[in-house]
């Protein structure tokens, strides 16, 4: 099961800035609502990080 733990670590509530590229930890609920803000640019425009192998 390391696997696993590792996809939920990494996955698992991560978030990107649209703005910055920062990574931010929250509930999908309270990004959907809009609560969530960028801890480095202040926006509120976040997307789900990618789970797509990049290389």
């Amino acid at each position: 099961m390391p696997e696993e733990a590792a996809r939920i670590r990494l996955f698992e509530n991560v978030f990107i800035c649209m703005n910055c590229k920062a990574k931010k930890r929250a509930k999908p609920r309270k990004v959907r609502d809009g609560k969530v803000r960028c801890r480095k640019c202040g926006s509120k425009d976040l997307r789900t990080k990618s789970k797509e192998d990049r290389s």
